[in-house]
């Protein structure tokens, strides 16, 4: 197939199944990890690997979901284009679609403010809110310039990042070697610690670092033969990056206690330097930084996707529906995701991310319910297709993990629902006023 879309316009299909692989491994394998283990240990002590496990599961009850959608109907878009097929609503298909652009622009603020912060001060001091905004438009402007550019700038950032999770691994297994450690850590719970309720609170940790995946269903458009590399690569993806949480959670749990690991704001490169392994302290400033550049790119990609995909649909204006000409970007639509984001950054809006866990929920459980109300909905081309009970389970799971979520939490994502709601009133009303005002100037005419 050729780089052209199936109807010689649009967004270029350039994806191929190991960039695609690569850029779900690079959006999951993000900056999280380097103190998810803490927050997970101080959940459930030693047995990190358990709740990681769970979370794997759970993600992959949801992913099966999105290989049957997205192989289904390939488009930019994702869980907004489902929506508005299942469901047949524009209010239910933009909310889906609010949800989802919602999270990612407040992490991709959140990132950028990240990025200059602490872990950039290690090299150089500059303002954070400055730092943050010439950050996120360089990454606007790698978008703009094309899939494939940014897709291998990702690829050499995955690269580091996974080796920096190898290291820590290694210098474990040199610890282990030498008589150090505690392998039976690996297998305790924290004193006073209910195995099932601890595991699944920290499952729901876990899980958000698994959730990155929905991201590759917004480039749809852009993968080449999508109905037999999509399922492969997410599968592969979502599976590499669990292997890689066990690991690394289970290393971490052998070499510290987990007490030392929940207290810790930087639990893996504690964790480095109880191996007595001499790596320089600023090299893992340098691996959070790329961890931290490669979530925000893949993140501001899936937020100029989907918002194309839904001008496309009819949900947000038309103009952020235009394509680059010779790039084949949609750069309208990377210039106002880039604009929210920077607009959220400079008014301090980012400071928790908890409320994103409530908007992601919401999107998994409209899609997980899209599987089963399209069943019947044939199409032309070969699709995968996940077993009947499997998005059932995925409906469940996404209910139990709505339950473990505080009252505050609840709060914060109703509020970010409820501005949603409020701006789709607002573009309702101001459409059919701008029909009737085009009308009236007819008639004077």
């Amino acid at each position: 197939m050729n780089d052209q879309s199936a109807d010689g316009a649009g967004l270029r299909r350039r994806i191929t199944g190991p960039l695609l692989f690569l850029f779900i491994l690079g959006d999951v394998l993000g900056a999280g990890v380097y103190a998810l283990v803490g927050a997970i240990a101080g959940e459930v002590g030693g047995v990190t690997w358990a709740p990681m496990l769970l979370a794997l599961l759970l993600a992959l009850l949801t992913a099966a979901s999105y290989a049957e959608l997205v192989t289904k109907y390939p488009r930019a878009g994702g869980a907004a284009v489902f929506a508005a097929r299942a469901f047949g609503s524009q209010t239910v298909s933009y909310l889906v679609g609010f949800c989802m652009l919602a999270a990612g622009i407040v992490s991709a603020s959140a990132l950028a403010l990240a990025f200059s912060g602490d872990y950039l001060a290690a090299f150089v001091e500059v303002p954070p809110a400055l730092g943050a905004v010439v950050f996120l438009l360089a990454v606007a402007a790698l978008n703009a310039r094309g899939i494939k550019e940014s897709l291998r700038a990702n690829v050499v950032m995955t690269a580091v990042e996974v080796s920096g999770l190898v290291l820590v691994v290694v210098a474990v297994a040199l610890l282990v070697g030498a008589g150090g450690g505690d392998l039976g850590r690996a297998v305790r719970f924290g004193e006073g610690v209910d195995p099932l309720t601890g595991v699944l609170g920290a499952a729901l940790l876990a899980y958000y670092s698994f959730v990155g995946f929905e991201t590759s269903a917004n480039v749809a458009e852009e993968i080449r033969d999508p109905s037999r590399v999509y399922p492969r690569a997410l599968f592969g993806a979502l599976v590499a990056a669990g292997v890689m949480y066990v690991l690394v959670g289970t290393a971490a749990s052998v070499a510290l206690p987990a007490q030392e690991l929940g207290a810790s704001s930087a639990p893996l490169l504690d964790v480095v330097a109880a191996t007595g392994v001499p790596v320089p302290p600023w090299l893992f400033s340098l691996l959070a930084l790329v961890a931290v550049a490669n979530g925000a790119l893949l993140t501001m990609i899936m937020a100029s996707r989907l918002t194309y995909g839904m001008a496309a649909e009819g949900l947000f204006p038309a103009v952020l529906g235009r394509v680059l000409p010779g790039r084949g970007t949609p750069w309208v639509a990377i210039a106002a995701t880039t604009a929210a984001a920077v607009l959220l950054t400079l008014t301090g809006g980012v400071v928790v991310l908890a409320e994103t866990v409530v908007l992601l929920l919401v999107v998994f459980l409209s899609t997980n319910t899209a599987v089963l109300v399209l069943r019947r909905d044939a199409v032309a081309h070969r699709h995968f297709r996940v077993w009947a009970p499997v998005p059932v389970l995925a409906v469940l799971s996404c209910l139990v993990l709505l339950t473990q979520l505080e009252a505050a939490v609840w709060l914060r994502g109703g509020v970010v629902l409820a501005v949603g709601v409020l701006l789709h009133v607002l573009g309702r009303r101001s459409g059919r006023r701008a029909p009737a005002a085009d009308r009236a100037a007819a008639r004077r005419g």
